[in-house]
């Protein structure tokens, strides 16, 4: 079930590291009362990054990330989700998948 796309990432202005990419996560969610998302690059806290929900039922944040191979998922009123996007797909230690994003 792995699938090959990955997330959008957009180089970051001169003025910011060049190592680190602004990256885009978003989650169409318009009944959640919170999305949160939670990987590698918060050590699987998704307390400390929350989504923000916008007027058409989007939830959406932006990070900072350096080069390398993350694995994500998204909390959804307290239930791990995969992203609704097509992305890489990898099982994970609890029976289920975990999305995969390659920062170059």
């Amino acid at each position: 079930m792995a699938r090959t796309d990955t997330v959008a990432a957009k180089p970051k202005s001169a003025s910011k590291s060049q190592l680190e990419k602004d990256i885009k996560f978003e989650f169409y969610a318009p009944l959640a009362k919170s999305v949160r998302i939670g990987g590698d690059f918060n050590k699987w806290n998704p307390s400390k990054t929350v989504l923000e929900k916008k007027s058409d039922g989007r939830w959406i944040t932006t990070l900072s990330l350096k080069g390398g191979r993350y694995e994500y998922r998204y909390q959804v009123d307290g239930n791990w989700e995969n992203d609704q996007r097509q992305v890489k797909l990898v099982p994970n230690a609890y029976g289920s998948w975990n999305c995969v994003l390659e920062v170059q």
